[in-house]
């Protein structure tokens, strides 16, 4: 009996209780419902649970669990106990919404389960691993691969801007507030809402002042292409540093920093020009490169600086200082301590940081994009926290959700496959946060964008899979294993780099070297345009002619905003591109006659280009 009284509960042994008991809560919730309510296509079944009563039975079950385990030896309860309740959820979750995606999912979270119910749990080293010294020649190799990537979406995006296949959402956007961070340092635009506003008023990224020096010197369009490629690019170096930190070979953290640079989404997240976004693939890295160091200034700040990429980016920050936070209290070491109130404290930086954002942005600016989880949104308040009760609630609909369409499918096979699958292999559960943001900015969104490689919101998530690869290499202690491991993990990269990016971007290379003349002519003829009068264009013509004080978009202008243009650029196309209700105009035929009976006259015409002055 005094041998069961010395035993105590670990902080790690607490949080898998409590997962148990969370499964539990779950299986009973979902067993509560109606047949009717239990389809995963709707939300009523969600709304039929309650979230009062699933903390309350995952606290008790939790609570069980651990005087079970003080009083006798059953360390497989939190292990089997565990997978058996999944597998029953799974089995009445599937007999009324069966298909093979969701059926496939489940199964691979089982498998996962039931590795750690087999092989347990495997703590941190409480040594750091040696640091080896890398020959001169892989730091050369990395030197060459990035320049050769770097200058592969430099040509890329820079062929996008020259060939009029940037529109003004979003590059017209930030051209026209680079123009006016410049003249005035504030980050204003008349395009983005067709008003005069501050950008911050929609997505606050102070971030952006970092580029504005290099701007200032060189205020092009192209620059800021040249730009964002050279931000994306700079993610090497904190992945050079977290291979070195984990004691990976010089070999090893080239092939490391090889899969960072194929990496499909990589190159992919800048197809859609400028944006924000292109800062977290570095400073994500930097940031849980200052924690794995413990350092108190560069976890600090590369914190400020990744919350300053945008108000959502707290979610990043967030989710790393929880999964620092619970590293820290699983693990035993006299580090610990220390790592978990520099955790804690940047989770409460950074959840003081969303709050103070989205509520400025709700209050004072244009409202936070939370429609994007209408799935998820089973209380119809908009907000984050019915998203996550939501989950919490029904983890199956989350899984419903990830695989109910082909393109959700397809973008998880491009971003696992070119890593071998390594963000999953590990039996270290606190590393299974950091794929969180995945699922959630990615999978759960219910906006079609967010889960496909050629938009910007794979930035995060990527740095996050790209640092599980690095941690999880690390952990394979035999050598001959792991370098074969980052060898398919970067042939598969390589192949996944040719078949979708190169494509592409050749493509649109060609497009411009075909069509120079051309071009160069369509651009000589806007810049006819004089920079001190307002002007209303065609989606495609607003970035060139971005540095002006007045800009509007002709499909989401108002009626007087048109009209009040000096010059009004068009592109003689398809009746679709000014379909406007604000102008109540149906096609090119229609918008011009009634520019000239307000006033207008044809100025130049080149091609399909036409400027219409105001002359009266």
């Amino acid at each position: 009996m005094k041998k069961r009284l010395k035993r105590s509960i670990s902080a790690g042994a607490l949080f898998r209780h409590l997962i148990v008991g969370w499964f539990c809560g779950v299986l009973l919730e979902y067993l509560c419902l109606s047949q009717d309510l239990r389809g995963l296509a709707q939300l009523q079944g969600i709304a039929a649970m309650s979230f009062p009563r699933l903390v309350l039975i995952t606290v008790v079950v939790g609570a069980v669990l651990c005087a079970l385990c003080l009083l006798f030896p059953i360390k497989w309860a939190e292990r089997w106990v565990g997978v058996g309740l999944f597998t029953a959820l799974g089995i009445v979750t599937l007999t009324s919404n069966f298909s093979w995606a969701l059926a496939i999912f489940f199964l691979l979270v089982l498998v996962i389960l039931t590795i750690y119910a087999i092989f347990g749990w495997k703590a941190e080293d409480s040594e750091p691993a040696t640091k080896e010294k890398a020959h001169w020649v892989f730091p050369l190799i990395t030197g060459i691969l990035t320049i050769v990537i770097f200058s592969v979406i430099c040509l890329w995006t820079i062929c996008r801007v020259l060939t009029f296949s940037s529109p003004t959402y979003d590059f017209g956007i930030f051209s026209q507030m680079f123009y006016y961070m410049k003249n005035t340092g504030l980050p204003l635009t008349t395009v983005e809402r067709t008003g005069l506003l501050s950008h911050f008023d929609v997505h606050i990224s102070p971030i952006y002042y970092l580029m504005l020096p290099i701007y200032w010197l060189f205020p092009y369009p192209v620059t800021l292409q040249v730009l964002q490629s050279a931000v994306i690019v700079s993610a090497v170096i904190p992945m050079w540093l977290i291979g070195k930190q984990r004691g990976l070979s010089g070999l090893q953290r080239t092939l490391l920093c090889a899969l960072l640079l194929l990496l499909p989404t990589t190159a992919g997240g800048a197809y859609y020009d400028l944006h924000e976004n292109c800062f977290l693939l570095p400073l994500v890295l930097w940031l849980l490169y200052a924690l794995d160091r413990k350092s108190i200034p560069l976890t600090a700040l590369f914190g400020i600086l990744t919350l300053s990429v945008k108000e959502d980016a707290a979610v990043y920050v967030a989710i790393i200082a929880i999964y620092a936070a619970v590293r820290a209290l699983v693990n035993h070491g006299k580090t610990r301590r220390r790592e978990f109130i520099l955790s804690f404290a940047l989770l409460i930086f950074s959840l003081g940081w969303f709050f103070a954002a989205t509520g400025y942005l709700a209050n004072q600016g244009d409202g936070v994009m939370t429609s994007r989880y209408r799935n998820f949104d089973y209380d119809g308040s908009g907000s984050l926290t019915a998203v996550i009760k939501a989950v919490l609630l029904c983890p199956m609909k989350l899984m419903y959700e990830c695989t109910k369409e082909p393109d959700r499918l397809i973008y998880i096979s491009q971003t696992l496959l070119p890593l071998l699958g390594l963000p999953l292999l590990t039996r270290k559960y606190e590393r299974y946060f950091l794929l969180i943001p995945y699922i959630l900015v990615n999978l759960m969104a219910d906006w079609q964008y967010q889960y496909n490689i050629y938009y910007q919101y794979n930035f995060g998530s990527s740095a996050l899979l790209l640092y599980l690869c690095a941690v999880n290499l690390a952990d394979i202690r035999w050598k001959i294993p792991r370098l074969a491991a980052s060898v398919c993990a970067v042939a598969l990269s390589c192949g996944f780099f040719f078949s979708l990016i190169v494509p592409r971007a050749t493509e649109t290379k060609q497009l411009y070297q075909d069509y120079k003349a051309y071009y160069t002519g369509v651009h000589q003829t806007l810049e006819q345009v004089p920079d001190d009068v307002s002007v209303t264009a065609h989606t495609f013509y607003t970035v060139p002619l971005s540095q002006r004080k007045v800009l509007y978009d002709i499909r989401y202008c108002q009626l007087d905003q048109l009209l009040s243009s000096d010059y009004v650029v068009l592109k003689k196309t398809s009746t679709r591109d000014y379909q406007n209700t604000n102008l109540r105009v149906d096609g090119f035929a229609e918008l011009e006659a009634l520019l000239l009976q307000n006033g207008y006259s044809l100025h130049i015409s080149k091609g399909s280009l036409m400027i219409y002055q105001k002359t009266s």
